[in-house]
């Protein structure tokens, strides 16, 4: 099939939002870079913003998104209602309480005297999780009777997606409400650094799995004073707040707390890709252990008997039970039905974002369609946070996409680059704004020989992070995702006096990239193209 423009290349800049606020321009990494190319691109080509977060990408109102809701919108072309809206009208009307899987732990922690666990991330931040849910499965525990020896909390604390110390909050309410309902002890606290790696660092991932099987020798008499300890007397002084809590055993837990054979484990966190490594440690058996990509860790046998869930689908063949399993996978998504022309695709980021232009925005699908070739650059794996090295890999991520351009054979590309989003999440402005001046200077490579080629692109993010770097309400470190809409541009000579519509959502992507490669829109997806060619 002939295509209007070759390549059209969609470019997520993650992480990169418009802040209306001009009174915060000193603390928006965005504004404070130089970015001649983003600045031309504002100039001289058509451009919007677009919402990407609340109920216009299937999130609860006034909660902001993030990359994975944001990527499978982008691919997706409609509003595609997300798990955390699921889960919490289960919870509301009845159902999750009766659920065979939730149903199916609690019976075997009885059946074999063992004990229910339950491990998640412990906030509001319902990016990964919903500290509301973890109240849900503490009145599970309540109605069959396991008081508060029978339910094990291994509470993961945040501080990315939640102000940095907002932990010790969240995890003295959950204490609260196990007393109030009568079940349930929280047993151990880690941080999010180490329990919910995504790019096999089996290193922290270990910290995490020897707390939960072995206990810690760093203990506290309650969560919240493990939490309250760790921010005076942090491990290392530039590495502080509630992600970097260091794996602690609390002594006044009133049951059991580490996991052992006859057990029941619910991981309670819905979002995939940072559960997947812990959960693979406890669930893998010795085989498939020991051939696990970048080696694992000396773990020793796997737990025997053990009944472990998972709140959603994680992986596809993961040898789990789940809870509330993904819905039926949509049809004539973008990338399936670029694949259904006989037309060629390309996806490229570096790890830390790779899953989301490929699995995420192939609707929970691993493997890659017809003609849909990938590419990832490794992030850096010698800095513990990306504030120490914020250019990443966005370097070798253009190379791949240039590379790809030259041999022109694809029809369309998708890359993100993270450095907007990963360095935002450390809160550190000056790192911050040479992530966004590497990204630029990215993009700028990319444009110029997309155009050279005769091609388009679409220019714009999956949320914003890094125009906001203070916290207005603390005065501290802004280190969760926005709210804010983000910048859509629409790169192609000859738009000239051409306008975009308003008030556009991320579902209105893949209309707008099938505008531009001369492709109807097929009938599921209900988002509209914003440009009118």
């Amino acid at each position: 099939m002939q295509v209007r423009r070759k390549p059209v290349v969609l470019i997520v800049r993650d992480g990169w939002g418009e802040n209306p606020n001009r009174d915060a321009d000193a603390s928006n990494a965005i504004v404070q870079a130089t970015t001649p190319v983003s600045d031309r691109l504002m100039n001289e080509y058509p451009n919007t913003l677009v919402k990407t977060s609340g109920e216009d990408v299937g999130l609860p109102e006034g909660v902001m998104g993030n990359s994975e809701v944001g990527h499978q919108n982008i691919g997706a072309g409609r509003i595609v209602d997300q798990e955390v809206m699921r889960i919490t009208r289960a919870i509301r009307s009845g159902a999750f309480f009766t659920n065979a899987v939730v149903q199916g732990a609690v019976q075997h922690a009885k059946a074999n005297g063992g004990t229910l666990h339950l491990i998640g991330l412990m906030s509001d931040g319902r990016v990964h999780s919903d500290i509301q849910h973890a109240y849900a499965f503490i009145q599970v525990a309540k109605d069959a009777g396991l008081g508060r020896d029978g339910l094990a909390i291994h509470a993961i604390t945040d501080g990315r997606d939640t102000s940095p110390t907002s932990g010790v909050k969240f995890v003295g309410d959950l204490e609260k409400k196990c007393e109030e309902i009568g079940a349930g002890h929280v047993a151990t606290v880690i941080g999010r650094f180490f329990a919910m790696d995504r790019d096999f660092r089996w290193d922290r991932v270990q910290k995490a799995y020897d707390l939960l099987t072995k206990g810690s020798e760093r203990t506290a008499p309650t969560a919240s004073a493990a939490i309250a300890n760790y921010y005076d007397n942090p491990t290392t002084p530039s590495v502080t707040g509630d992600e970097f809590v260091e794996p602690t055993s609390i002594t006044s837990a009133s049951g059991p707390s580490k996991i052992k054979p006859g057990d029941a484990v619910i991981f309670m966190n819905y979002r995939g890709d940072r559960p997947r490594e812990l959960t693979k440690a406890f669930v893998y058996d010795d085989a498939a252990w020991s051939g696990i990509e970048g080696g694992g860790f000396d773990r020793g046998k796997k737990i025997d008997n053990l009944y472990f869930a998972t709140m959603a689908g994680y992986e596809t063949g993961l040898p789990v039970e789940v809870i509330f399993e993904k819905p039926a996978k949509m049809p004539h998504i973008l990338g399936e039905y670029i694949s259904s022309l006989g037309l060629h695709q390309f996806r490229c980021a570096e790890t830390e974002k790779y899953p989301h232009v490929t699995f995420f925005f192939n609707d929970y699908r691993d493997e890659p369609f017809v003609e849909e070739e990938r590419g990832m650059a490794p992030s850096p794996r010698d800095v513990s946070t990306y504030d120490q090295k914020p250019e990443m890999s966005a370097d070798e991520v253009a190379s791949k996409v240039l590379a790809e351009i030259e041999k022109g054979e694809a029809d369309l590309i998708v890359v993100n680059f993270a450095n907007g989003d990963m360095v935002g999440h450390t809160g550190v402005l000056a790192a911050a704004v040479k992530a966004v001046e590497k990204v630029d200077a990215c993009v700028g490579k990319v444009v110029d020989a997309t155009l050279a080629k005769g091609g388009s692109l679409v220019v714009t993010a999956d949320h914003g992070n890094c125009e906001q770097m203070i916290d207005p309400e603390t005065g501290g470190p802004h280190t969760a995702h926005t709210t804010f809409e983000v910048p859509l541009i629409v790169v192609e000579p000859g738009l000239d006096g051409k306008k975009l519509r308003s008030g556009g959502r991320l579902a209105d992507i893949a209309p707008t990239v099938l505008a531009l490669m001369g492709l109807p829109k097929p009938d599921e997806m209900t988002g509209e193209s914003l440009v009118d060619l």
